[in-house]
């Protein structure tokens, strides 16, 4: 299983940025997927889920400002993330299980600046 995490980057206070998700190697459209992130000096934190119908959930934090969403042809879960503030800065990390194994793609970092 692969899953290729892309879209990262700079960005200031407000504005938005899209995160997208490659899977390989797995049956995309049946597996729910997961966006999370880790900040400096803490903890990776689960922030968004979408499952198999597209019924989603999101962490308080970024409720009414981030989407999360799938293309089962193109294989690819997004991120849309909207009026980002600088706690948002964090490496974010696509995720999926299959047969009880956890799988993180590499991260993609995300810096907001005040």
């Amino acid at each position: 299983v692969q899953l290729q995490a892309s879209g990262g980057g700079l960005a200031q206070a407000g504005e938005s940025l899209r995160l997208s998700c490659k899977a390989i190697g797995i049956n995309f459209s049946i597996h729910t997927m997961r966006w999370y992130r880790q900040a400096p000096g803490k903890e990776r934190e689960l922030i968004a889920t979408i499952s198999s119908s597209g019924t989603t959930d999101y962490t308080s934090s970024v409720q009414g400002r981030f989407i999360i969403s799938r293309d089962n042809v193109r294989r690819t879960l997004y991120l849309q993330m909207n009026s980002l503030k600088p706690e948002d800065t964090a490496v974010y990390y696509c995720h999926t299980q299959r047969q009880s194994r956890d799988f993180f793609g590499r991260g993609t970092q995300v810096t907001v600046s005040s």
